[in-house]
């Protein structure tokens, strides 16, 4: 079954928003086992987003539809969508008000404009609202005699992927009258580039071309790291959950560390759980990326119970006079060291972790631009490693918490 998607809103077109959300459906339709070909975006004007319905229903079995959905007058994908199904647009008195409900209950004023979005075309279903004001709608099409069906669902990406999940989804499942299960793992990587990973696993991805089943992909993720997803097919659960464990395995065998978790694990998840198992406490000192790391760490609920603290010594004079680094050179090795022993020092921790480097636009103390040096006092041992990463301030700032912490982990590993 053919999905496609189409974006609507013309801050898309003008780059003021990215469409994070069409490559979030994107990803899902594929690991459910939905062809989809083709993403397009169109701006806010009813004759081109009519256009772009008709035309992306021509090519696919199903459309899902992003955005458009609001209270204002350049919210057009209602009345696209009834064009489209040569039908009228209807009031549905319980959407209204419960959009009244809401902004009552808010204390918020009510502008009659909202009731634009209680407005359903006719013969369509909807899909509840449970987070916003805006409900989704499952519209059937026919199409030169075909019946197809259409999805809209508002821009707003925590309301559109709650609607995807529990509404359009099983719906499609349904509709493709597909009674195999199919499931997803994603092993999670650091350390080796797109090409050397797929050169290592051609074999691999020979053997499951031709069996079929599961498939591989790969998924560049920045500065979160590389994924490899498996997605399998059964007619059970425990048919899927035995075929992702097979081939999971066997990809491991062939990356080996370089894989650091599954599905939503995080490198930062990961390092803490790490320390939990370990009875371990962390300090950082912090300089290149000012606080990045403490601010990755202490996303996660519960990371107080392995992170003591950081010191963001971003002044060279903090770096002597609170960690005890020696006059000199900041962004040095040595420098790291001594970094990571006063982080521990100060902080209490059983682990300091250091980094200092330069982030740009101009070298420092004779070091290019990326240059990253992590200290790391664990132990009896006081360890270091220099990298040269690319990028420019932001990039070289992100990567340098990812590859400092996948330092500590693999550190961490050494000494089981």
């Amino acid at each position: 079954m053919r999905v496609d998607v189409v974006a609507v809103g013309t801050e898309l077109l003008l780059g003021q928003i990215v469409d994070t959300n069409s490559s979030w459906i994107g990803e899902q339709l594929a690991a459910h086992g939905f062809d989809s070909l083709l993403q397009i975006k169109v701006g806010d004007n009813l004759g081109r987003v009519e256009t772009a319905f008709r035309g992306a229903l021509a090519a696919a079995d199903a459309v899902i539809v992003c955005g458009g959905l609001g209270p204002t007058h350049d919210d057009l994908t209602r009345d696209a969508i009834a064009r489209v199904m040569g039908v009228e647009l209807e009031m549905h008195d319980d959407i209204a008000d419960r959009i009244r409900e809401m902004f009552s209950a808010r204390g918020r004023y009510f502008a009659e404009n909202n009731l634009r979005q209680a407005q359903v075309p006719a013969g369509a279903e909807v899909i509840v609202q449970t987070r916003g004001t805006a409900p989704g709608l499952i519209c059937p099409v026919t199409i030169d005699g075909v019946e197809k069906v259409l999805y809209a669902v508002p821009g707003v990406p925590h309301e559109m992927k709650e609607m995807v999940e529990r509404a359009i989804l099983p719906d499609l499942h349904a509709r493709s009258g597909e009674v195999a299960v199919i499931a997803s793992r994603t092993l999670r990587t650091w350390g080796d580039s797109e090409s050397g990973l797929n050169e290592k696993l051609d074999p691999i991805i020979a053997e499951l071309d031709t069996a079929g089943n599961p498939t591989l992909a790969f998924l560049a993720s920045g500065w979160e790291g590389l994924k490899i997803r498996l997605t399998a097919k059964a007619e059970t659960a425990a048919e899927v959950d035995a075929l992702l464990e097979h081939w999971s395995a066997r990809v491991q065998e062939v990356v080996g560390q370089h894989v650091f978790g599954f599905d939503d694990d995080t490198m930062e998840s990961v390092v803490l759980d790490m320390f939990r198992t370990r009875g371990l406490t962390l300090g950082l000192a912090e300089s290149v990326t000012g606080g990045l790391v403490a601010g990755r760490l202490t996303a996660i609920s519960g990371a107080s119970d392995v992170l003591r603290g950081a010191v963001v010594s971003y002044a060279s004079e903090v770096k002597f006079e609170v960690l005890g680094v020696a006059p000199g050179p900041v962004v040095s090795e040595t420098a790291a060291a001594e970094m990571a022993v006063g982080a521990r020092r100060v902080l209490g921790a059983d682990v300091g972790l250091a980094l200092t480097g330069v982030a740009g636009p101009t070298e420092q103390d004779g070091m290019p631009v990326g240059t990253l040096c992590v200290g790391l006092a664990i132990g009896d041992d006081v360890l270091t490693t220099t990298m040269r990463l690319p990028g420019q301030r932001e990039q070289m700032r992100q990567m340098s918490v990812i590859n400092a912490l996948d330092y500590l982990r693999r550190q961490l590993i050494a000494r089981q």
